[in-house]
């Protein structure tokens, strides 16, 4: 590989692990936000989400200036497309944090609604799946980037439970069909959160193994398949 190549490919990676771990943090403080009712800490995220845009326009330019510039094949190819792909799910995880932050917000003004203990449950499955695959993205691990998305379909379980659980409330308590709401769209974020990171590995499988797996997992067979090679 040129010298030149290999530097904008490792400063491409470099960037693009610096911009998950503002996403990370963001994640950490939406929910941080909710569950301890503090509106400032969710002011925090909203005010954080025009950086991630900046970076993630920054780092989409400087991937079409690294084809242009070197034309790369194999590997190195699938490397920048997966930068382009991971760059674009890690600002569209940035925008759910908002939406979780300002959904917070609305469930702060309703100090009597309970949260569901299953959505603190959920939280902690979709920031360990978040962490897990960014780290396969590092180590080039598919793996552990199968795992994650053998995942998904546990919390897409808890989702439904606890829009099951929110509706149980509404219909008993009608005072709280407002809080509840905005709860029922806090579950949705965290749910689609989690299919970010899902995608993020499969696009993790497909940089190394030059393979395409989208969709693929629902079933559990093509992670299990890759978590026993």
């Amino acid at each position: 590989m040129p010298l030149h190549l290999q530097r904008d490919l490792d400063h491409l990676h470099h960037e693009v692990l610096s911009l998950s771990g503002v996403v990370e943090e963001m994640l950490e403080k939406a929910t941080r936000a909710l569950f301890e009712r503090n509106p400032h800490i969710a002011d925090e995220v909203i005010g954080i989400d025009i950086i991630v845009d900046e970076r993630e326009v920054q780092i989409e330019e400087e991937c079409l200036k690294t084809l242009a510039l070197h034309q790369p094949v194999a590997v190195d190819l699938r490397r920048i497309a997966t930068v382009l792909k991971v760059n674009n799910d890690l600002e569209r995880m940035a925008d759910l944090t908002v939406n979780l932050a300002e959904r917070a917000k609305s469930v702060i003004e309703f100090p009597a609604f309970v949260i569901p203990a299953r959505l603190a449950r959920m939280v902690e499955m979709t920031k360990g799946m978040v962490s897990d695959v960014l780290d396969s993205f590092v180590n080039m691990d598919i793996h552990a980037a199968a795992r994650v998305g053998a995942m998904d379909a546990d919390v897409d379980r808890m989702n439904r439970e606890i829009i099951e659980e929110l509706q149980k409330v509404m219909r008993d308590r009608p005072d709280q069909v407002v809080p509840a709401l905005h709860c029922f769209s806090a579950s949705r974020h965290i749910e689609r959160i989690s299919d970010h990171a899902v995608n993020i590995a499969d696009d993790v499988i497909y940089m190394v193994e030059g393979v395409i797996v989208r969709h693929r997992f629902s079933n559990g067979s093509d992670a299990d398949s890759i978590t026993r090679a």
